[in-house]
């Protein structure tokens, strides 16, 4: 075999090696976490656990804390993108504009725990309010939650992709967020928390913990999360699997 042939065979192997790597996986997720201390445990142990979840289920996993990563041009690499305790007002106007642009074009968002503090509260003085993301989120603004304690999910849409595999309900131990009011106008509530199993802040009565919002293709929120002990309770480790799942799903 000359060098011409030699070189072509190899040019042609690593084709197919790329080709089959790439195969592999059924689409590719770019996880983005917050910056801020308030969840450092639980993002800690997030990593390992999306990259296992991700090798399991066969899609890519990117994993990092640079919000800077949110642009088009990068975001154009990804099927999904997983918003881990990263606060809508933590990112940049034009971080914001990609990732709104991402939603719009049918593209998959999961958003956990952090993920939901809408409104204005936490908002730096002079910043502009991203209005749309309270849309998205069904239209609610986040109020101070009750203290860390073990509660109850009440799955409601057991038909769903994301909680087909779900019981009934479920125990978890969880911060419990709580809205100004309920976004069940304008979402499709997928779980909500039994609010008599846990002492509340202020009572919300219909209190939506997961849902989706059917404007957007691919999109969910699931307001539990925050410690690393929900890495531990297998109905959690179903639900993120099977919401991410749902978000790279064509």
């Amino acid at each position: 075999m000359n060098k011409l042939k030699y070189f072509v065979a190899v040019l042609i192997s690593l084709l197919l090696v790329s080709t089959a790597i790439a195969q592999q996986y059924k689409f590719k997720a770019l996880v983005v976490i917050s910056q801020s201390d308030d969840h450092i445990k639980m993002m800690t142990a997030a990593k390992p656990f999306f990259e296992k979840l991700g090798q399991d289920n066969h899609f890519k996993v990117d994993y990092t804390d640079d919000s800077s990563k949110i642009n088009d041009e990068n975001l154009k690499n990804y099927d999904v993108f997983v918003m881990l305790q990263l606060a809508p007002f933590d990112i940049s106007y034009s971080q914001q504009a990609a990732l709104q642009k991402f939603a719009e074009q049918g593209k998959g968002w999961v958003g956990i725990h952090g993920a939901g503090l809408t409104g204005t509260e936490f908002l730096a003085k002079g910043t502009k309010y991203w209005q749309w993301f309270e849309d998205f989120m069904g239209g609610v603004v986040y109020s101070p939650h009750p203290a860390y304690q073990k509660g109850t999910v009440i799955v409601e849409d057991r038909k769903h992709p994301a909680t087909k595999n779900l019981s009934a309900q479920f125990e978890i131990s969880d911060e419990w967020y709580e809205f100004n009011k309920s976004p069940r106008p304008n979402v499709h509530v997928l779980a909500t928390a039994d609010e008599s199993s846990y002492k509340q802040n202020k009572p919300m009565g219909d209190h939506p913990i997961i849902w989706t919002n059917e404007e957007y293709h691919r999109m969910i929120y699931i307001g539990i999360g925050h410690d690393p002990s929900v890495f531990t309770n297998q109905s959690y480790i179903t639900l993120l699997r099977d919401a991410i799942l749902w978000a790279g799903s064509k």
